[in-house]
């Protein structure tokens, strides 16, 4: 049988269900039934509803599906890996994403099996990692040999229930195997309980102490019992029509049994106790509040059990109703006594003791009547006992003696001892009768009482409490308790009213963020000495918050305020949370301004269904401007922040880089949610950010800043401290930076058409030029400073290059015959301008110090080092330059080819008769007509004709490149061997070129990649040989027989037996033709030599390859012939 809200069975329960879990039935009016028709309100929760749709599925016992707990089980486990990561550390991080990325790979290559695998061997490997890296740790965390044993399996544990959750996300396992998928389930549901509670108080006794660690367990383990032990549905189990077996679903169709339900009540009402008497055995009887904390973790957990019973938690003890109202009634009723007195003792009296004005023993009659009292009251009312006239009396009377007990209790004068009783008296009337009248008199009786309260006690203190006296505080706490007792009232309003709410809520809102800040940021100065203590603590911070964004949400669902005054609370809870990442003052004002100014299409523009709801133009660019605004109002706080991370000031073009990287960041949901559709909107977001990163990065420098307007941050600017702690330091000139600035941005304008080059052949030209000079003044002043007469020259190399790029990517009429022409010049300038760097830098030299001048050696030695590091500065520039060009050929090529391809497969799209201007907005128009009379169609025939230059310049600049870069090579690293590995699939930009390659293709593009890897560790093979063997100026060392000649025929052997190998795979390479499957196989034992009896490196690298490439053959012709096979 199913818990009651499995069925239709619809009567009200005696404690108000929550909207986000089901509630379990109890009696109406003496029957456990009642009319279909008395609760017209669905239940919520989709896991534990009967479904009365027309879906109904023939197997009752399994339906393939995702798991629908995927949130609830995050809720626990994620937190609980990011502590397990810390705690590992760097070799679990690395091991488990290396093993997550390969499973991804497996998962995108449609093979679910080797995925599955491979999520559970990374996370079997990063367990292991985790015994390694945290081992020393533990033990010197807990100094006990079982209890590190125990942390260890606790952690294997939450390890283990990872992966089964992971499991639970492969669709194949249910198909294939859907009792292990449900067993996987109960398991998840039954373990985390247990797991989750210890690991989340071990995270917490870890930031707070072990001073209250069984009152954090007790706490989680009430979550976890909410979240996990309320009986649910199996995501895995049919849902079926509310008819099925007259409306009831059967119990094997819960997740949990009767044994693990009866497992996690056991853990709710005994771990915390067992826990707290292991850890505080030494003094569990030591005084009264010690024993109260036995009792308080047995019964607390007690008492939640028993209301968790109204949702279905003690469905596996009884499933009589009367029973369970028994139960409820009778032990709620035992354990809220106990509750109650042992609060008195454990807080009341312990804590608040100086605030009791009466004196024993009237004062433990007094506090209990009124703790126990109240506790009684609002125990009836959430059950529902109070229901007739009887009832409702008894339970106003309760209030009254209640509130007139607490009064005498706080020293309230007994003259005006009516009021306390009239103000109960009220709060009763309004629970039974629904009398707003009667609240509103109790929250001005109320106001009145808790205004005596604080001036009593706290008026006449002259005390300065974080920068401001107790007075102004206790004028704060008044208004916000008013405001606190004044926005229920106002809530239960009309409609028409309810903007009272909201005025309420956020003058509440701000009251609590003012507060929050006070007692948070301006904490250095206390009283009586109490400076190390913490007056408020960060926690309090956190609950605060989501406690107001839930009731924000829980007040927005049910219409009592609007979307707007939902987006002001909303943002000003969340700015409170900067404040335990920033410490600034006024981070949490920033924090809202910014939030306001963000959050508009998020917040204020949820409905997608309306027109209405998405901005209008006008609308994007007015919180735009608003958004820029709110981030410069917030400058200071991005400047202190900038000044925490840095430790010093940060430079004015690091703060105006923060400042526009937020402005557009910011402005990301307003193009992303509303003008998703306009490219306009998002090129010019794709430029604000760059534009921001870029200043991030360059850092340029801003003569006329516009922040010294900022008196904060001219004191920053104008303190000694730098100079004091750094000393004067010599600075580079930075202006150049904004010449790459204004080049980059130039770039990305031109891709994402902001500047219109591709229609316009004028600009497109002045667009180049722009660009080369640009980048030829910031190569020249950043890197040749020195060599001045080399700086025209550099300019116009640059000129060269970005003027064909250019028009290679965007050709014209004339350009495909003066771009030749422009190749031709950059290649001459390449030696003029490295010949000129030295000889201008040593005739300077020679002319300013003599270069005869022994005296002056440390110069000269400099000078030739300078002449080098420029020199090989210019190799750098000129190899990139020519790696640029060849890709934009290759590129270029390529795509002719593919259009090639289409015309002769009839696949190209017809031209149609309408004029090609009008695919272009009305604005373009004109760029359009000026194109069609100023370019040519570049056509494939024209690109015959006159573009049969590319290949061939595209060939050059490979060649070219990839010698620069053997250059570079030898004179960085010496000749590394792992260096040409890289440096030879440069040459897989080489095109097909008829002028100085004949029969080269593309299936023949891997060839040459080959053949320079096998020639170069050849070449430079033989010369180690011959540098080990030549012994400079006393001439060569060959003796027959001696050493030398030894070594050097021994290697020239082993050098000699690795050639067939190469030879066969060059070849095979060049014509893919099959060969004997024996050949390859026959040469790969000659590399065995070469690997291992030889002296040179080169030579071992050779016969690896070699027999690498023998293998590589095999394979592939062994490929080449079952995929003939498959074809014949």
């Amino acid at each position: 049988m199913m818990p009651p809200e499995l069925q239709p069975r619809s009567f009200r329960p005696y404690i108000s269900s929550s909207v986000s879990t089901p509630s379990f039935s109890s009696f109406n009016n003496g029957s456990p039934y009642s009319s279909p028709n008395s609760n017209p309100n669905p239940n919520p929760n989709p896991g534990f509803t009967s479904s009365s749709s027309s879906r109904s599925l023939k197997n009752s016992r399994f339906s393939a599906s995702t798991f629908g707990y995927n949130a609830r089980i995050a809720i626990a486990l994620v937190p609980c890996a990011a502590f397990l990561l810390d705690l590992g550390g760097t070799p679990v991080l690395a091991t488990l994403t290396l093993g997550l990325m390969v499973s991804y790979i497996l998962d995108s290559l449609n093979f679910k099996p080797g995925a599955f695998f491979a999520v559970w061997l990374s996370l079997l490997f990063g367990q292991i990692a985790f015994f390694f890296a945290s081992a020393y740790s533990l033990r010197q965390s807990f100094n006990s040999v079982p209890l590190t044993l125990l942390s260890a399996f606790l952690c294997a544990k939450t390890n283990f229930l990872i992966g089964v959750w992971a499991s639970l996300q492969f669709k194949w396992i249910q198909i294939e195997n859907p009792s292990i998928v449900l067993a996987l389930e109960r398991l998840l549901f039954a373990s985390i309980p247990f797991a989750a509670s210890s690991l989340f108080t071990w995270a917490t006794i870890s930031a707070l102490g072990m001073n209250n660690a069984s009152y954090y367990l007790m706490a989680f383990n009430c979550v976890f019992y909410w979240l996990y032990s309320i009986p649910r549905l199996s995501s895995f189990k049919s849902k079926h029509e509310a008819k099925y077996h007259g409306g009831e679903i059967p119990d094997d169709n819960l997740i949990l049994g009767p044994l693990e339900s009866c497992f996690h009540t056991l853990n709710l009402l005994f771990f915390p106790l067992l826990f707290h008497i292991a850890s505080h055995y030494s003094v569990i009887f030591s005084s009264a509040a010690s024993v109260a904390d036995l009792f308080l973790l047995f019964f607390i957990p007690f008492l939640f059990q028993l209301y968790a019973s109204t949702r279905g938690a003690l469905w596996w003890v009884t499933k009589n109703p009367n029973q369970l109202h028994s139960i409820r009634v009778v032990n709620g009723a035992v354990a809220l006594v106990v509750v109650v007195i042992c609060l008195e003792v454990r807080v009341v009296f312990h804590s608040f003791g100086r605030y009791i004005q009466v004196p024993p023993p009237l004062n433990y009659l007094l506090v209990t009547v009124t703790m126990l009292g109240g506790a009684s009251g609002a125990a009836a009312y959430a059950v529902g006992m109070i229901s007739d006239a009887f009832s409702s009396v008894a339970f106003t009377t309760l209030a009254v003696i209640v509130s007139a007990a607490g009064a005498i209790v706080v020293g309230f004068p007994i003259v005006f001892l009516p009021l306390p009783s009239v103000a109960g008296f009220y709060l009763a009337r309004f629970f039974t009768k629904k009398s707003l009248p009667s609240y509103f008199g109790f929250v001005v009786l109320g106001s009145l009482m808790v205004t005596w309260f604080v001036m009593h006690n706290f008026w006449d203190l002259n005390i300065w409490l974080a920068g401001m006296s107790l007075k102004s505080f206790c004028k704060f706490i008044i208004a916000n308790v008013v405001l606190s007792m004044a926005i229920p009232g106002l809530a239960i309003l009309p409609s028409k009213l309810h903007f009272l709410t909201e005025v309420g809520l956020i003058s509440h809102a701000l009251l609590l963020c003012y507060i929050e800040n006070r007692f948070f940021n301006y904490s250095s100065i206390y009283y009586y000495g109490f400076e190390d203590e913490v007056m408020y603590p960060s926690y309090m911070v956190v609950v605060t918050t989501f406690v107001g964004l839930a009731l924000v949400r829980r007040l927005s669902v049910d219409h009592r305020i609007g979307p707007k005054a939902a987006w002001i609370l909303t943002c000003l809870y969340s700015s409170k949370l900067a404040m335990l990442l920033i410490t600034s003052k006024s981070v949490v004002w920033m924090s809202a301004v910014l939030l306001l100014a963000i959050s508009p299409p998020v917040l204020l523009y949820k409905d997608k269904s309306r027109t209405a709801s998405k901005m209008k133009a006008w609308q994007g660019y007015a919180h735009a401007a608003v958004v820029a605004l709110s981030v410069w109002f917030c400058r200071e706080t991005i400047f202190e922040a900038l000044q925490w991370w840095n430790g010093r000031s940060p430079s004015d073009g690091l703060l105006l880089g923060f400042c526009i990287l937020s402005m557009g960041l910011a402005c990301i949901p307003i193009v992303a949610l509303h003008f998703s559709h306009v490219l306009s909107a998002k090129r010019s977001l794709v430029l604000v950010v760059a534009t921001g990163l870029l200043f991030i990065l360059m850092q340029p420098p801003i003569p006329l800043s516009l922040t010294y307007r900022s008196d904060m941050i001219r004191a920053a600017r104008q303190s000694a401290d730098d100079i004091s702690i750094y000393g004067f330091m010599a600075t580079k000139p930075t202006w150049p930076s904004w010449l790459l600035i204004l080049a980059i941005l130039l770039t990305l304008a031109a891709v994402t058409s902001i500047i219109p080059i591709k229609y316009m052949v004028e600009l497109r030209a002045f667009y180049s030029i722009a660009m080369g000079i640009a980048l030829g003044v910031y190569i020249s002043a950043e890197y040749f400073l020195q060599a001045a007469v080399l700086h025209a020259l550099i300019v116009v190399t640059m000129v060269c290059a970005t003027v064909f790029v250019v028009f290679t990517h965007f050709p014209s009429a004339s350009s495909t015959k003066v771009l030749p022409w422009v190749f031709a010049l950059l290649v001459a300038l390449f030696p003029v301008t490295y010949l000129l760097e030295g000889q201008v830098r040593i005739k300077n030299f020679l002319g300013d110090s003599g270069f005869g001048d022994m005296g002056d050696e440390e110069k000269n030695l400099t000078t030739l080092l300078a002449v080098e590091g420029a020199r090989t500065s210019l190799l750098g520039l000129y190899a990139a330059i020519f790696m640029l060009i060849a890709l934009e050929i290759k590129f270029e090529l390529a795509s002719l080819m593919r259009e090639k391809a289409h015309e002769r497969g009839g696949i190209k799209h017809n031209q149609s008769g309408q004029s090609s201007s009008s695919s272009f907005p009305p604005r373009m128009r004109f760029m359009q007509q000026r194109r069609s009379s100023t370019v040519a169609t570049f056509t494939i025939k024209r690109m015959a004709a006159e573009g049969a230059w590319m290949p061939a310049v595209g060939n050059v600049a490979t060649v070219m490149c990839f010698a620069i870069c053997l250059i570079l090579n030898v004179n960085l690293t010496g000749g590394s061997n792992r260096a040409i590995f890289f440096l030879a699939p440069i040459l897989l930009l080489l095109n097909q070129d008829s002028d100085f390659v004949a029969g080269f293709g593309d299936k023949q593009r891997y060839f040459p990649v080959t053949v320079v890897i096998s020639a170069y560790l050849v070449v430079t093979a033989l010369y180690s040989i011959w540098e080990d063997i030549w012994h400079g100026n006393a001439g060569w060392g060959l003796q027959i027989g001696g050493p030398d000649w030894l070594f050097a025929v021994k290697n020239l052997a082993l050098l000699i037996l690795t050639f067939p190998s190469h030879i066969l795979f060059n070849r095979f390479v060049w014509s893919y033709q099959k060969q004997s499957d024996w050949m390859p196989l026959l040469t790969l034992p000659l590399n065995l030599p070469s690997v291992i009896i030889t002296d040179v490196l080169k030579i071992r690298i050779l016969g690896l390859l070699g027999i690498i490439y023998s293998l590589a053959q095999t394979l592939i012709s062994r490929q080449q012939f079952i995929s003939g096979l498959k074809y014949i």
